[in-house]
């Protein structure tokens, strides 16, 4: 079986630490900077960085509207710290003009925990692992609601920070700066999986 190919959006942010841990753990990962990019992926990453600039980047170079429709589709994607709020369906305290792709039922709220000084590490039990992840939290977005049809796989102080809703990994944190590869080996399962849902779909 031929490697996944997972695109990291590298128009900001900590994009190059996803390359690093998907490579570890045998993916095809690159970095996308162009709707070309996109074309032929098996899942995508959206990193932390900077929501609102990143924002402006997807319109400016003429992403967001293929970006929208495949994770509409379905396309599995790893969604972390910016790139949950990029998805969010209502974002507070976002600048006048900022826009999201409304593919994620939450609630979110920027900068939530404070600027950069406020940063903080913590341990937190995820479903699905065996022990529990070093949670880094860098100026992170706070969940305050949620779609009953989203998944908590994850809560710090009785607050959502890791979550599923159909093919979307949500987190508020950011796992490529642990050396820990297990979310991400979370992620590339559920790539695995739709692969072979769409097989299986193709050969019914």
């Amino acid at each position: 079986m031929s490697a996944p190919r997972i695109g990291v959006l590298a128009l900001q942010g900590a994009f190059r630490e996803h390359i690093q841990a998907l490579t570890r753990l045998g993916a095809d990962a690159f970095p996308v900077r162009s709707a070309d990019e996109l074309a032929g992926l098996d899942g995508i990453v959206l990193p932390g960085g900077e929501s609102t600039t990143m924002d402006k980047l997807l319109r400016k170079f003429g992403l967001k509207q293929d970006l929208a429709r495949l994770l509409g589709g379905g396309l599995p994607a790893l969604a972390t710290c910016a790139g949950v709020i990029l998805l969010a369906d209502e974002v507070r305290d976002g600048l006048a003009d900022q826009e999201s792709l409304h593919l994620l039922p939450i609630t979110i709220r920027r900068n939530a925990y404070g600027r950069q000084p406020e940063s903080f590490e913590t341990e937190i039990e995820i479903d699905g692992l065996d022990r529990p992840f070093p949670g880094v939290f860098i100026r992170a977005p706070l969940v305050e609601g949620a779609n009953v049809e989203v998944e908590v796989l994850g809560s710090v102080d009785s607050r959502p920070v890791a979550l599923r809703y159909g093919r979307i990994i949500g987190l508020t944190f950011h796992p490529e700066l642990t050396g820990d590869d297990r979310l991400h080996r979370l992620f590339l399962d559920d790539v695995a999986d739709a692969a072979r849902a769409a097989t299986e779909e193709e050969t019914a």
